[in-house]
């Protein structure tokens, strides 16, 4: 009897990237690798959408359009290339308007994507109507997906293969079109049991003829287990990725599957050990002047008490080395937990993950339920839909204070719609007043990351990417420097005062540091007799709403801070006037330091 044929997907260019470096590969990088998987035989590849959108504007002066156009080139025009989308929030973290969720699909069937799989990290399929349609409208396959995880331990009321089966009813009768079914676990923490009988359920419902797919995470340590149930439940396909991004918080590696399967009836794409050995020697070349975050390559045994997905795990902490918050991570970790419980038990794929993060984040940062992270306190009040189980009754009443907004039912789609900022209009004025040229795909560039992608189409975004050789430079530059330029706080007569150190004859400033985040609640008096505003937390300054001169009330909001993608607004202590403003917009803060002078 012959084998049956497995479809692969390699994710190594999309999702293998965004597991192991946070998305910052630069495309000239791997596009030697792209050419030796070509001639290994793969046809089907994961090469953008998702994470890997925001990330090219964000991290690597690069356009995610022109990234695609250059892969097609590279392949051919018959092969497979997916991108992923996450329902209304496409490619952006936020609902995007009916326009923007349509010029989505029209931008990625223009710039050589085959197929979009598209999600909705809550399982409301509400949320994958419209997308749905946008997508089949523009020429393209479309995979919808069930989001998969198991519940924290001692978590019960949804994520079991009843809910599953829901809400593939629900997309069956919603009438939504699709070519394929995907069930998508990113953090790989769906036990393999659960996984046979999901997948020999949607079998069962589907026929023999609709393709079914499994995509999960080796960061939990079952992913080779989960997919051997999968493919012995009837499943037609499933993503695996090449070494070096591959196991640890990425896909299984190609070959790693290909011994497992060995002496079994499946052919996995008719893939080849000797063309995946120089395909992935081809692949580890290209990578190997990339630092390699160790947590990338760990499976860990505590992710099913989060559960953090691979693909957002390492994005995270690449964010918190570059606020040199790392230490933290373990704590976020445990707190994510509770956060995931009281949050309704959307999957923890992004955007849901990053809520989940940033709400963990900030109970470890500020204490417990302090602040609200904006994405999570959306979720639960239902500005993104419908959550698997209703959310902590007093989470929902904290949220609605601290964000001043009421819990809503209704569709996301028509908030988004109503909201000026998110119309093409809106986003071809911005760029007239930049001087950008208003393509379409500037458009959505500039709608997906907003200030980012404007400094981007402007020239003026920052290249953060971790080689080892650019590390090696910096340390040759230093020489025996003891101390490098940059922040440092330092103790004076038992009195900590925040210093800036550089080379050469230049201006720097010293001043002594706020209180710890417990104590910035209370008046600082400045050493110019006023109060400082400290920053809350390690961040960049995204806006500054004030300017000196300027009266202000307690509890106003003066600036914003960006952390781990999060909006931080900081708030004045005390009423008065802005006696001085100490940073600007786009710079680097440490906790503790002073943004502002009230006098």
């Amino acid at each position: 009897m012959a084998k049956k044929f497995i479809d692969i997907m390699d994710t190594t260019f999309r999702d293998g990237f965004q597991s192991v470096f946070g998305g910052r590969v630069l495309m000239d990088d791997f596009f030697p690798a792209v050419e030796a998987a070509k001639h290994a035989g793969i046809t089907h590849f994961e090469f953008g959408g998702g994470a890997r959108f925001q990330s090219l504007y964000f991290y690597l002066q690069e356009d995610a359009f022109k990234m695609m156009d250059k892969f097609r080139s590279i392949v051919g025009p018959e092969a497979n290339l997916q991108t992923l989308s996450r329902g209304i929030n496409t490619v952006m973290l936020d609902t995007g308007s009916r326009e923007l969720v349509d010029l989505h699909a029209k931008m990625f069937a223009k710039h050589g994507t085959t197929t979009i799989r598209n999600f909705d990290a809550l399982n409301d399929v509400k949320n994958l109507e419209y997308s749905a349609q946008c997508i089949k409208n523009h020429g393209l396959k479309h995979e919808a997906v069930v989001t998969m995880m198991d519940l924290p331990p001692g978590c019960a009321g949804a994520h079991d293969v009843a809910f599953y089966e829901k809400t593939l009813r629900s997309i069956m009768d919603s009438g939504l079109p699709y070519d394929s079914i995907c069930f998508k676990d990113a953090s790989g923490t769906a036990n393999p049991n659960k996984i046979h009988e999901t997948i020999k359920m949607a079998r069962k419902l589907l026929g023999e003829d609709t393709h079914i797919r499994l995509h999960t995470h080796e960061t939990a340590g079952v992913s080779v287990a989960a997919y051997l149930a999968a493919l012995d439940a009837g499943a037609d396909g499933i993503d695996l990725a090449a070494s070096p991004v591959s196991g640890g918080t990425s896909q299984p590696d190609i070959l790693t599957l290909l011994h497992a399967t060995k002496g079994t009836n499946y052919d996995l794409g008719g893939l080849e050990v000797s063309k995946i050995l120089t395909y992935e020697e081809t692949l580890k070349d290209c990578l190997s002047d990339y630092m390699m975050p160790p947590e990338a390559t760990q499976v860990s045994p505590l992710i099913p008490f989060s559960p953090m997905p691979g693909g957002a795990l390492t994005a995270n902490t690449q964010m918190m080395r570059d606020d040199n918050t790392l230490d933290k991570f373990p704590e976020v970790i445990k707190a994510m937990q509770e956060v995931v419980e009281k949050g309704g038990f959307g999957t923890s794929v992004t955007p849901v993950s990053q809520f989940y993060w940033q709400q963990a984040y900030a109970n470890v940062m500020f204490g417990p339920w302090k602040q609200i992270a904006p994405g999570y306190g959306k979720m639960v009040l239902g500005y993104f839909g419908d959550t698997p189980t209703a959310p902590d009754a007093d989470i929902i009443k904290l949220a609605s204070e601290k964000l001043k907004l009421q819990p809503t039912n209704e569709n996301p789609l028509d908030i988004a719609d109503k909201d000026p900022r998110k119309s093409l209009d809106a986003w071809k004025e911005r760029l007239e007043i930049e001087g950008i040229q208003a393509t379409e795909e500037n458009i959505f560039i500039a709608a997906a990351c907003e200030e980012k992608g404007i400094s981007f189409l402007k020239g003026e975004s920052v290249l953060n990417i971790r080689k080892i050789s650019e590390q090696e430079d910096n340390k040759e530059e230093k020489g025996n420097n003891q101390m490098a330029d940059g922040n440092y706080t330092v103790v004076v007569d038992g009195k900590k005062f925040s210093v800036q150190v550089a080379q050469g004859d230049v201006d720097i400033k010293v001043a002594p540091t706020a209180a710890p985040v417990a104590e910035t609640t209370a008046n600082i008096p400045s050493a110019a007799g006023g109060t400082e505003v400290p920053a809350s937390v390690n961040g960049n300054v995204w806006k500054i709403l004030v300017k000196a001169g300027d009266k202000v009330e307690k509890g106003q909001v003066v600036a914003i801070l960006e952390a781990m993608k999060m909006e931080i607004d900081i708030e004045a202590p005390c009423a008065g006037t802005i006696a001085s403003l100490d940073v600007a917009a786009n710079d680097a803060v440490e906790e503790g330091q002073t943004l502002a002078v009230i006098s």
